[in-house]
C-alpha cells in the first residue's frame, strides 16, 4: 500500500506540478489583496480535487459508455505524457501555461481565477485527468489502493495550497534556474513514466 501510494503521488507530483504552477499563481494574482490571494489559493485546489476525483472514480464508466478500452487510454494518455514531458525537459510547458492562463482570465471574471484558470486547466488538466484515470484503472479491482491513489492526489494539492500561499516567497527562494533544473527532472521521470503507460498499453492489447 505504501509503496502504491508513493507511486501515485510522484506521478500526480509530476503532471501537476505544484513548483510549476507557483510563480503563475503569483503572477495571476498580482496586484490583488492578500484576502483574495488566499481565497483563489484555498477554492483552486479544492475545485481541482472534485474535478480529478471524479474522473478517477467515473472515468472509466465514461469510456465504456464511448466504446473506448482502458488498454486503448492507457496508450493515448501515455502518449499524452509524453508530449508534455517534452514540453518540461525543453522548458515550453510553464511558457505555455502561463500564457493560456493569462487568455483565459481575460475572458472570465477578473475576480475569481479559482475554476479557471487555475483548477481547469492549471491543476486539472488533460495530462493530470488521463493520470489519475490510468492509476486508477491500475488498481480497479482493489478499493484499498485505489483510496489510496485518491490520498496521494489529495496530498499532491495541499502542497499546491501551501505553495499558492507562500508563492511569492517560493518564487523569489528557487530562482528561475533552480525552477528551470527541476523542471527538467521532473521531466524526464514524466517521460519514463509515459512510455511505462504505452507499455502497459501495448501489452494489454496483444498479450491478453
Amino acid at each position: 500500500m505504501y509503496e502504491i501510494a508513493l507511486s501515485a503521488f510522484l506521478a500526480l507530483f509530476v503532471i501537476i506540478d505544484p513548483i510549476g504552477n507557483a510563480p503563475i499563481f503569483a503572477t495571476l494574482t498580482q496586484g490583488t489583496d492578500n484576502k483574495h490571494r488566499r481565497v483563489m489559493a484555498i477554492k483552486g485546489p479544492i475545485v481541482a480535487m472534485v474535478i480529478l476525483a471524479g474522473f478517477a472514480w467515473f472515468g472509466s464508466d465514461l469510456l465504456g459508455l464511448l466504446g473506448i478500452s482502458l488498454s486503448a487510454f492507457k496508450i493515448a494518455g501515455g502518449l499524452m505524457l509524453a508530449v508534455i514531458a517534452f514540453e518540461m525537459v525543453f522548458e515550453k510547458r510553464n511558457t505555455r501555461k502561463t500564457k493560456n492562463a493569462e487568455e483565459l482570465t481575460k475572458v472570465t471574471d477578473p475576480d475569481d481565477i479559482s475554476v479557471c484558470p487555475i483548477a481547469i486547466p492549471l491543476l486539472a488538466g488533460p495530462g493530470s485527468i488521463a493520470t489519475v484515470m490510468l492509476l486508477m484503472g491500475k488498481h480497479h479491482d482493489d478499493l484499498s489502493s485505489q483510496f489510496a491513489v485518491i490520498g496521494a492526489l489529495a496530498v499532491v494539492l495541499i502542497i499546491c495550497i501551501i505553495l499558492y500561499l507562500l508563492a511569492g516567497l517560493v518564487e523569489r527562494f528557487i530562482g528561475q534556474t533552480i525552477s528551470s533544473v527541476i523542471t527538467r527532472l521532473l521531466g524526464v521521470i514524466l517521460a519514463a513514466l509515459s512510455v511505462q503507460f504505452v507499455t502497459d498499453g501495448l501489452k494489454q492489447i496483444f498479450m491478453p
